[in-house]
Protein backbone atom coordinates (compact mmCIF):
# COMPACT_ATOMS: atom_id res chain seq x y z
CA UNK A 1 0.00 0.00 0.00
CA UNK A 2 2.57 2.33 0.72
CA UNK A 3 4.43 1.59 -2.50
CA UNK A 4 1.28 1.76 -4.53
CA UNK A 5 1.19 5.45 -2.88
CA UNK A 6 4.80 6.16 -3.83
CA UNK A 7 4.07 5.06 -7.16
CA UNK A 8 1.42 6.79 -8.20
CA UNK A 9 2.65 9.80 -6.76
CA UNK A 10 5.50 9.53 -9.02
CA UNK A 11 3.83 9.22 -11.84
CA UNK A 12 1.60 11.91 -11.50
CA UNK A 13 -1.72 9.95 -10.93
CA UNK A 14 -1.55 11.40 -7.23
CA UNK A 15 -1.13 15.05 -7.29
CA UNK A 16 -0.12 16.97 -4.21
CA UNK A 17 -3.91 18.22 -3.62
CA UNK A 18 -4.98 14.94 -3.11
CA UNK A 19 -2.00 13.36 -1.52
CA UNK A 20 -3.83 12.49 2.03
CA UNK A 21 -6.93 11.57 0.76
CA UNK A 22 -5.29 9.07 -1.44
CA UNK A 23 -3.05 7.51 1.02
CA UNK A 24 -6.31 7.19 3.56
CA UNK A 25 -8.39 5.77 0.36
CA UNK A 26 -5.48 3.04 0.44
CA UNK A 27 -5.31 2.44 3.65
CA UNK A 28 -9.06 1.67 3.59
CA UNK A 29 -8.91 -0.46 0.89
CA UNK A 30 -5.78 -2.22 1.38
CA UNK A 31 -6.07 -2.26 5.91
CA UNK A 32 -9.32 -1.99 6.49
CA UNK A 33 -8.81 0.84 8.28
CA UNK A 34 -10.02 5.02 8.42
CA UNK A 35 -8.67 8.17 9.70
CA UNK A 36 -9.53 8.61 13.69
CA UNK A 37 -10.74 11.70 12.74
CA UNK A 38 -11.51 14.18 9.84
CA UNK A 39 -8.47 14.73 7.83
CA UNK A 40 -7.54 16.76 4.78
CA UNK A 41 -5.14 18.40 2.06
CA UNK A 42 -3.46 20.35 4.41
CA UNK A 43 -2.50 17.47 6.30
CA UNK A 44 0.25 15.09 5.00
CA UNK A 45 -0.56 11.71 6.70
CA UNK A 46 1.78 9.89 4.86
CA UNK A 47 4.90 11.59 6.38
CA UNK A 48 4.17 10.00 9.91
CA UNK A 49 5.21 6.31 8.09
CA UNK A 50 9.52 6.69 8.24
CA UNK A 51 9.51 4.92 4.84
CA UNK A 52 7.76 7.66 3.18
CA UNK A 53 10.29 11.05 4.20
CA UNK A 54 13.55 8.51 4.04
CA UNK A 55 13.01 7.14 0.49
CA UNK A 56 13.03 3.41 1.96
CA UNK A 57 10.94 1.42 -0.30
CA UNK A 58 8.46 -1.02 1.11
CA UNK A 59 8.04 -3.80 -1.39
CA UNK A 60 11.40 -5.14 0.19
CA UNK A 61 10.04 -6.47 3.17
CA UNK A 62 7.06 -8.37 1.48
CA UNK A 63 9.77 -9.60 -0.80
CA UNK A 64 12.00 -11.08 1.77
CA UNK A 65 8.75 -12.42 3.71
CA UNK A 66 8.55 -14.98 0.31
CA UNK A 67 12.27 -15.79 -0.07
CA UNK A 68 12.14 -16.84 3.76
CA UNK A 69 9.69 -19.27 3.01
CA UNK A 70 11.35 -20.43 0.24
CA UNK A 71 14.74 -20.32 1.87
CA UNK A 72 12.79 -22.68 4.67
CA UNK A 73 12.05 -24.84 2.27
CA UNK A 74 14.96 -25.66 0.85
CA UNK A 75 16.84 -25.69 4.41
CA UNK A 76 13.93 -28.43 4.87
CA UNK A 77 14.85 -30.51 1.92
CA UNK A 78 18.72 -30.49 2.87
CA UNK A 79 17.66 -31.70 5.81
CA UNK A 80 15.36 -34.91 4.79
CA UNK A 81 12.01 -33.57 6.09
CA UNK A 82 9.28 -35.45 5.56
CA UNK A 83 5.93 -34.08 5.64
CA UNK A 84 4.27 -30.70 5.76
CA UNK A 85 6.86 -27.32 6.03
CA UNK A 86 5.29 -25.85 8.50
CA UNK A 87 5.92 -28.88 11.24
CA UNK A 88 9.55 -29.12 10.00
CA UNK A 89 12.66 -27.69 12.36
CA UNK A 90 15.77 -27.69 11.17
CA UNK A 91 17.44 -27.14 14.43
CA UNK A 92 20.83 -28.54 14.96
CA UNK A 93 20.39 -30.24 11.44
CA UNK A 94 24.18 -30.13 9.94
CA UNK A 95 22.82 -30.14 6.21
CA UNK A 96 20.57 -27.22 6.53
CA UNK A 97 23.21 -25.71 8.68
CA UNK A 98 25.94 -26.17 5.97
CA UNK A 99 23.94 -24.94 3.64
CA UNK A 100 22.34 -21.93 5.13
CA UNK A 101 26.29 -21.16 5.67
CA UNK A 102 27.64 -21.50 2.32
CA UNK A 103 25.37 -19.06 1.72
CA UNK A 104 25.87 -16.71 4.26
CA UNK A 105 28.94 -16.35 3.53
CA UNK A 106 28.79 -15.21 0.66
CA UNK A 107 27.91 -12.20 2.19
CA UNK A 108 27.20 -9.00 -0.12
CA UNK A 109 29.87 -9.57 -2.70
CA UNK A 110 27.35 -11.37 -5.22
CA UNK A 111 24.22 -10.60 -6.50
CA UNK A 112 21.02 -12.42 -4.81
CA UNK A 113 20.37 -14.50 -7.54
CA UNK A 114 23.45 -16.26 -6.32
CA UNK A 115 22.68 -16.64 -2.61
CA UNK A 116 19.31 -18.30 -4.13
CA UNK A 117 20.31 -20.65 -6.34
CA UNK A 118 23.29 -21.76 -3.47
CA UNK A 119 20.20 -22.15 -1.07
CA UNK A 120 17.55 -23.44 -3.20
CA UNK A 121 19.05 -24.36 -6.49
CA UNK A 122 17.14 -21.70 -8.91
CA UNK A 123 17.59 -17.97 -9.48
CA UNK A 124 13.81 -16.90 -9.24
CA UNK A 125 11.42 -16.21 -6.44
CA UNK A 126 8.70 -18.57 -5.63
CA UNK A 127 5.68 -18.28 -3.97
CA UNK A 128 5.15 -22.11 -3.58
CA UNK A 129 7.02 -22.31 -0.26
CA UNK A 130 4.81 -19.91 1.32
CA UNK A 131 1.38 -21.12 0.16
CA UNK A 132 2.57 -24.53 0.52
CA UNK A 133 3.33 -23.71 4.39
CA UNK A 134 0.10 -21.79 5.26
CA UNK A 135 -2.37 -23.87 3.35
CA UNK A 136 -3.46 -25.85 6.54
CA UNK A 137 -4.19 -22.41 8.02
CA UNK A 138 -6.21 -20.97 4.51
CA UNK A 139 -8.07 -24.42 4.28
CA UNK A 140 -9.09 -24.24 8.29
CA UNK A 141 -10.03 -20.35 8.06
CA UNK A 142 -11.84 -21.25 5.10
CA UNK A 143 -13.88 -23.51 6.88
CA UNK A 144 -14.32 -21.46 9.78
CA UNK A 145 -15.69 -18.27 7.76
CA UNK A 146 -17.78 -20.44 5.45
CA UNK A 147 -21.32 -18.27 5.02
CA UNK A 148 -19.31 -15.03 5.96
CA UNK A 149 -18.97 -11.77 4.09
CA UNK A 150 -15.19 -11.49 5.03
CA UNK A 151 -13.61 -8.05 3.92
CA UNK A 152 -15.15 -4.80 4.89
CA UNK A 153 -16.31 -3.20 1.72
Amino acid sequence: MIDKWRWDVFRGITTPENYNSKWWELRTKYQGIEAPVERTAADFDPGAKYHIPSGTPYIRYFVSFLIQFQFHEALCKAKHHEGPIHRCNIYQSKEAGDKLGAMLRMGASRPWQDAMQEITGQRRIDTSAIKSYFEPLFEWLKEQNEGETIGWE
